[in-house]
């Protein structure tokens, strides 16, 4: 049990939420807006990469508790998530937006590997974005997360990402560089790609710049430039949830389950946070053993769940759009 001196007060499930449900400027209601499906592709990878966020060195979230949830509202963006899995940990997201006709499904589970000095993550699972009024519908995967302990401790996201929608036949592939993951110079925050016509491989724009920073496209064939991504006017100085319907929380909600191992982190309490988040694990481990001696499976409350070999976890929500939520992001 990883002790409460290098935890961040806050659920992985909170942390998964939040690059969808806080920002400035809705990247994902704007995927809607395009004039075109050129557009709307452009606009969906703008807001595939406003998704990564900086990592905190050196600190980690809490592991979900099977059958944690976290749900939140931005404007008229609701967003609901789940743990899944326990052993592995497996995380489901659903989040809709009626007013914009937006539906995303997110299902991950992550695998790390150790190499002495440094640590892979690979987040396993796929992105399914729909455009409701378009009939389009966008798939995307994720970068993995590395985290370096020598010679220049440090975190940061590398590797292949592609966003592909079957409808338009339009792709992008997107590679998170960090060669410069060492330390000495250069910019290990960059982003470089491209967005291609499927049917004939032919480059319609570049892409180029840095995730925390700003990203262009490059058109091509004029050779103009455009912003794609700002950093700064997405997820610059945001504001914390609040929550605006007591009665609406769940037992379950990350913020109810980890409130006060969270309280104790806070006011730097270390061996009553240990004590606190003791007691969280042991309910879980408590109702396991209760489950198995009954009988009973768990399932999970608003996901239906599978797993193969083929296609490894996918989650389906049970309804088919998320209800507003108790807590508020703004």
């Amino acid at each position: 049990m990883l002790p409460p001196l290098f935890n961040i007060p806050k659920s992985h499930l909170q942390l998964y939420g939040e690059s969808v449900y806080c920002f400035r400027d809705s990247l994902l209601g704007k995927c809607a807006q395009g004039k075109n499906p050129l557009d709307r592709f452009a606009n969906v990878v703008a807001w595939s990469i406003s998704t990564i966020r900086p990592m905190i060195f050196g600190a980690a979230p809490f592991n979900p508790v099977l059958g944690e949830t976290h749900h939140v509202s931005n404007g008229t963006l609701n967003v609901r998530l789940e743990q899944v899995s326990h052993h592995p940990p497996v995380s489901a997201l659903h989040a809709t937006d009626e007013q914009e006709q937006v539906e995303l499904i997110w299902c991950q589970n992550t695998t790390a590997s150790y190499y002495g000095t440094s640590v892979e993550a690979v987040i396993h699972g796929k992105r399914v974005l729909k455009l409701l009024n378009f009939d389009e519908t966008y798939e995307m995967n994720s970068p993995k997360a590395l985290i370096r302990f020598f010679p220049v401790p440090g975190s940061n996201w590398a590797g292949n990402v592609r966003v592909r929608c079957k409808d338009s036949g339009l792709e992008a592939d997107i590679c998170y560089d960090g060669k410069s993951f060492l330390g000495f110079g250069g910019n290990h925050r960059s982003i470089r790609g491209k967005i291609f016509d499927s049917s004939s491989s032919k480059t319609i724009y570049e892409i180029n710049g840095s995730w925390d920073r700003t990203v262009t496209l490059k058109n091509a064939q004029s050779g103009e430039i455009t912003i794609l991504y700002n950093a700064e006017d997405t997820i610059r100085k945001l504001n914390t949830p609040s929550l605006k319907d007591p009665k609406g929380l769940e037992l379950t909600e990350s913020a109810v389950v980890w409130r006060e191992v969270g309280q104790r982190i806070l006011k730097r309490e270390w061996e009553k946070a240990r004590e606190a988040k003791r007691s969280v694990e042991e309910k879980q481990r408590m109702a396991e053993k209760e489950r198995k001696a009954r009988g009973e499976s768990w399932t999970s409350k608003y996901f239906r769940v599978s797993r193969t070999d083929e296609t490894g976890w996918e989650c389906y929500p049970r309804e088919s759009t998320v209800p507003p939520a108790p807590i508020v992001a703004s």
